[in-house]
């Protein structure tokens, strides 16, 4: 099988890992941060400019037909240079949300406002209960004529303070972790009732927690039968969550190797004592391991086999939760008391795949998973 580029793909990532270059240095994305939105709204109308927020969506929808090697190569260029945007909350959980669940004149409304970078979107989904559990939903929906009204509380909403829209997990019949009765909302940020409380998290990016008190509320799809929909929307976010990891691990390692050879240590550089090759040689074998997990992942991201596509999932989690772990923790080893401060850039690389390994669940969480499926290939 072709792993390697298009044309066009190739294009993309140069032209994507050019503008992170000139406009993303690690004292920039400070800068960034201290912002009150948490992120550069300049960086985030790059983004649109070049199409990146039209990547995944249909040209009938008003996109670009993108495929999820596109994503793949857009989510780790933003992970080797850590960005702020909340490109991952609108585009891939929320733009994801809209292809499984909304309707097509839902997402000839909103695809468009996403593409020129006008709309953001978040997905609450989690409860303060429900752990890694989609279907465990506390929330509840009640119908009111033709729309909806919520009343529950969501907790660590990637960029909800941020977001125009958010689409809210609620549940319209059944209990709290049946599997059906499960709906996907869509909420005006603005709507009465809607309360919201922004934080930042370890990795410098922002969340928030969500108060909904008989908020009103669109219906995505089938009110009743959401939970299919919001699985394909959390399988793709892992997808391209791999994909982050490999550009947060890459960086991790580049800088580590370039610390070994300038760090002197008894009159020569510690790179050239043999047990820290070792080390370095261990975040590399962890990265191409996670790479080619990431890159099935990413084959089977739009697979319409939820099984499959399940399982590919869970082994990228449970792979890229180890492999960034042994990128993260030599990573600091070898760089000594600097590696732990906040003034240099490899602690922070580190606080970002902690996050990503705990989002969705952590590599323990999926390893159980993949071995109640019986493993990620089966015997015919």
């Amino acid at each position: 099988m072709d792993f390697d580029l298009s044309d066009e793909q190739s294009m993309l990532k140069d032209s994507l890992d050019r503008l992170l270059k000139d406009s993303y240095g690690f004292e920039q994305r400070k800068k960034y941060m201290a912002d009150p939105a948490g992120f550069s709204a300049e960086m985030w109308n790059a983004y649109a400019e070049m199409g990146l927020m039209a990547l995944p969506f249909s040209e009938e929808d008003g996109g670009l037909d993108g495929t999820p090697v596109e994503t793949m190569i857009v989510m780790e260029s933003l992970g080797r240079a850590l960005a702020l945007e909340p490109y991952f909350a609108t585009v891939i959980l929320g733009g994801g949300a809209l292809k499984a669940a909304a309707s097509a004149d839902q997402r000839a409304e909103l695809v468009p406002q996403i593409a020129e970078g006008s709309l953001k979107l978040a997905l609450a989904h989690t409860e303060r209960n429900s752990r890694y559990d989609l279907h465990h939903v506390e929330t509840k929906a009640m119908k009111d004529g033709d729309h909806w009204r919520l009343t529950g509380q969501k907790s660590v909403v990637l960029h909800g303070e941020a977001a125009d829209k958010i689409i809210v997990v609620a549940r319209t019949a059944g209990d709290v972790r049946d599997e059906n009765g499960i709906g996907l909302f869509l909420v005006d940020s603005s709507a009465e009732g809607l309360t919201r409380r922004g934080y930042p998290t370890q990795d410098g990016s922002r969340a928030a927690e969500l108060s909904l008190d008989n908020v009103p509320a669109e219906a995505l799809g089938d009110p009743a039968n959401g939970l299919p929909a919001l699985q394909k929307t959390i399988d793709g976010a892992i997808a391209a969550l791999s994909a982050e990891s490999i550009g947060v691990m890459s960086a991790m390692q580049e800088l580590t190797v370039d610390y070994l050879k300038v760090r002197k240590q008894f009159g020569v550089a510690i790179g050239a004592f043999q047990v820290l090759q070792h080390k370095a040689v261990d975040m590399f074998v962890a990265i191409e391991q996670a790479r080619s997990i990431t890159l099935y992942a990413t084959m089977m991201a739009g697979s319409d086999d939820a099984t499959a596509r399940a399982q590919a999932m869970h082994a990228a989690k449970a792979e890229i939760g180890r492999g960034g772990r042994v990128c993260g923790e030599n990573a600091i080893q070898l760089h000594g008391g600097v590696g732990m401060t906040m003034e240099y850039a490899v602690g922070h690389y580190f606080k970002r795949m902690t996050m990503i390994d705990t989002q969705f669940g952590d590599a323990d969480f999926h390893l159980r998973a993949l071995a109640r499926g019986q493993g990620l290939f089966k015997a015919a």
